[in-house]
């Protein structure tokens, strides 16, 4: 699947320039939070490809679902940081989150397109 490549290379992508701007903290926060951003956008896509053609209150509850899936990613982070916060400091995992998550949304609106 064409995601979980790009997921990877947006992983290594954000988490090296993290490490540029933070030092070597930033790359265990980087590499989880962009991996864990890959697999929840790959599992939302995996929900929601068999379903383009269907009714539309199949098409909606999908969505919600990978919508729910990526929440729980951010609520993920904040638990991370607030019980490690030594191991995930907070710019740096949240960067590793949103910084893939985010671009691989921007993939999946001109997949639907």
């Amino acid at each position: 699947m064409r995601e979980l490549g790009l997921g990877l290379l947006l992983t290594v992508l954000v988490t090296g320039l993290m490490v540029l701007a933070w030092g070597g903290e930033a790359l265990i926060p980087g590499a989880t939070f962009g991996l864990l951003a890959t697999a929840i956008q790959v599992a939302a896509l995996r929900a929601l490809v068999p379903l383009e053609d269907s009714p539309s209150s199949k098409f909606a509850s999908r969505y919600l679902l990978g919508v729910t899936l990526r929440l729980i990613g951010v609520v993920l982070v904040f638990v991370a940081i607030g019980l490690r916060r030594d191991l995930f400091p907070p710019l740096p995992t949240a960067f590793g989150y949103l910084g893939v998550v985010i671009t691989l949304l921007l993939t999946e609106v001109r997949l639907f397109r």
